[in-house]
């Protein structure tokens, strides 16, 4: 399983402060799970992230670089793809990696 580790080290930078926090590998690459829920993730260079359905559909139209997660030819609602050049920045990255947190951190505790 090939994923980009530089990304994956900037992840837990951005979410260090937290206690609640796990990795698992999983979808090819490397989840973060918050108090047992997904949040993020990266597969190969892109950053996956897991946000509110309807949050993830105007973000589509709103982020460059955002895409559908799709890993079997079924977008998975909620979930998105965010390409490289679009988490380049550590703001970015940071941006797109709190979102995904906030939803997690939302969800009653696994």
């Amino acid at each position: 399983m090939a994923f980009d580790e530089r990304l994956a080290e900037r992840i837990r930078a951005v979410l260090a402060d937290r206690s609640d926090v796990d990795e698992r590998m999983m979808f090819g690459g490397i989840a973060f799970l918050v108090a047992g829920n997904m949040c993020c993730g990266v597969n190969r260079d892109d950053l996956v992230v897991r946000l509110d359905p309807d949050d993830a559909e105007e973000l589509l139209d709103a982020e460059e670089g955002a895409r559908p997660m799709d890993l079997t030819g079924r977008p998975m609602r909620g979930w998105l793809f965010v390409s490289a050049d679009a988490t380049a920045a550590d703001a970015d990255l940071e941006r797109w990696v709190r979102r995904a947190e906030a939803f997690a951190a939302s969800l009653p505790a696994k």
